[in-house]
Protein backbone atom coordinates (compact mmCIF):
# COMPACT_ATOMS: atom_id res chain seq x y z
CA UNK A 1 0.00 0.00 0.00
CA UNK A 2 1.57 3.28 1.16
CA UNK A 3 4.27 4.37 3.58
CA UNK A 4 4.83 7.44 4.96
CA UNK A 5 8.42 8.22 6.98
CA UNK A 6 8.79 11.34 8.74
CA UNK A 7 12.05 13.36 9.34
CA UNK A 8 12.88 16.32 11.34
CA UNK A 9 11.86 16.90 14.95
CA UNK A 10 13.76 17.04 17.74
CA UNK A 11 14.29 19.54 20.97
CA UNK A 12 14.53 23.39 20.03
CA UNK A 13 14.09 26.10 22.62
CA UNK A 14 11.08 28.97 22.60
CA UNK A 15 11.37 30.92 19.23
CA UNK A 16 13.68 28.14 17.18
CA UNK A 17 12.38 26.70 13.97
CA UNK A 18 12.35 23.11 12.54
CA UNK A 19 11.75 21.89 9.59
CA UNK A 20 9.81 18.90 9.12
CA UNK A 21 9.64 16.26 6.41
CA UNK A 22 7.23 13.54 5.24
CA UNK A 23 7.72 11.04 2.03
CA UNK A 24 5.23 8.82 0.60
CA UNK A 25 6.21 5.50 -1.12
CA UNK A 26 4.50 2.62 -2.33
CA UNK A 27 1.89 2.03 -4.71
CA UNK A 28 0.50 5.74 -5.36
CA UNK A 29 -2.15 6.19 -8.02
CA UNK A 30 -2.27 9.73 -7.24
CA UNK A 31 -2.47 12.19 -3.84
CA UNK A 32 -5.39 13.58 -2.60
CA UNK A 33 -4.15 15.62 0.36
CA UNK A 34 -1.32 15.24 2.57
CA UNK A 35 -0.74 17.33 5.79
CA UNK A 36 0.39 16.97 9.49
CA UNK A 37 -1.85 16.09 12.57
CA UNK A 38 0.40 16.53 16.34
CA UNK A 39 -0.99 15.01 19.55
CA UNK A 40 0.36 15.72 23.24
CA UNK A 41 0.53 13.79 25.76
CA UNK A 42 -3.09 13.12 27.56
CA UNK A 43 -4.54 14.97 24.27
CA UNK A 44 -6.36 14.18 21.20
CA UNK A 45 -4.79 14.23 17.52
CA UNK A 46 -5.18 17.72 16.26
CA UNK A 47 -4.80 19.06 12.41
CA UNK A 48 -1.91 21.08 12.09
CA UNK A 49 -2.10 21.48 8.45
CA UNK A 50 -2.64 20.28 5.18
CA UNK A 51 -1.87 20.69 1.18
CA UNK A 52 -4.70 19.01 -1.52
CA UNK A 53 -3.26 18.39 -4.62
CA UNK A 54 -5.79 20.86 -6.37
CA UNK A 55 -3.92 23.60 -4.37
CA UNK A 56 -6.02 24.39 -1.24
CA UNK A 57 -4.37 25.15 2.15
CA UNK A 58 -5.40 24.89 5.28
CA UNK A 59 -3.57 25.63 8.90
CA UNK A 60 -5.06 25.51 12.66
CA UNK A 61 -5.57 28.77 14.11
CA UNK A 62 -2.52 28.08 16.68
CA UNK A 63 -0.14 27.99 13.73
CA UNK A 64 -1.32 30.67 11.36
CA UNK A 65 1.67 33.04 10.42
CA UNK A 66 3.93 30.80 12.16
CA UNK A 67 4.15 27.36 10.05
CA UNK A 68 4.26 27.03 6.63
CA UNK A 69 3.11 23.46 4.51
CA UNK A 70 4.88 23.18 1.59
CA UNK A 71 4.67 19.98 -0.97
CA UNK A 72 6.77 18.62 -3.62
CA UNK A 73 4.81 16.18 -5.86
CA UNK A 74 7.67 14.96 -7.98
CA UNK A 75 8.85 13.18 -4.61
CA UNK A 76 5.07 12.70 -2.97
CA UNK A 77 6.71 14.54 0.05
CA UNK A 78 5.54 17.26 2.35
CA UNK A 79 7.46 19.94 4.29
CA UNK A 80 6.23 21.57 7.60
CA UNK A 81 8.54 25.05 8.20
CA UNK A 82 7.98 26.14 11.69
CA UNK A 83 9.00 28.99 12.75
CA UNK A 84 8.99 30.71 16.15
CA UNK A 85 8.57 27.96 18.39
CA UNK A 86 6.71 28.26 21.45
CA UNK A 87 6.44 25.05 24.16
CA UNK A 88 2.54 24.23 23.93
CA UNK A 89 3.67 23.22 20.04
CA UNK A 90 5.27 20.38 21.63
CA UNK A 91 4.01 17.04 21.19
CA UNK A 92 3.91 14.35 18.58
CA UNK A 93 3.55 15.23 14.90
CA UNK A 94 2.33 12.49 12.39
CA UNK A 95 2.33 12.98 8.66
CA UNK A 96 -0.89 11.93 6.76
CA UNK A 97 -2.13 11.58 3.64
CA UNK A 98 -4.74 10.41 1.06
CA UNK A 99 -3.69 8.56 -1.82
CA UNK A 100 -5.06 6.58 -5.03
CA UNK A 101 -4.00 3.30 -4.54
CA UNK A 102 -4.61 -0.47 -4.17
CA UNK A 103 -6.73 -1.81 -1.53
CA UNK A 104 -7.86 -5.29 -1.48
CA UNK A 105 -6.68 -5.71 -5.34
CA UNK A 106 -9.05 -2.70 -6.55
CA UNK A 107 -8.40 0.68 -7.04
CA UNK A 108 -9.13 3.13 -4.13
CA UNK A 109 -8.38 5.90 -1.98
CA UNK A 110 -6.65 5.24 1.19
CA UNK A 111 -5.83 7.11 4.32
CA UNK A 112 -2.28 6.54 5.77
CA UNK A 113 -0.07 7.81 8.41
CA UNK A 114 3.36 8.22 9.55
CA UNK A 115 4.76 7.00 12.69
CA UNK A 116 5.51 10.01 14.06
CA UNK A 117 8.52 12.50 15.13
CA UNK A 118 8.50 14.42 18.45
CA UNK A 119 9.01 17.89 18.50
CA UNK A 120 9.68 19.31 21.78
CA UNK A 121 10.39 23.53 22.58
CA UNK A 122 12.12 23.95 25.96
CA UNK A 123 14.57 26.06 27.02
Amino acid sequence: QVQLVESGGGLVQPGGSLRLSCTASGRIFGVVTMGWHRQAPGKQRTMVASIRTAGDINYADSVKGRFTISRDNAKNTVYLEMNNLKPEDTAAYYCHGDFHTLIGGRYDVGSFWGQGTQVTVSS
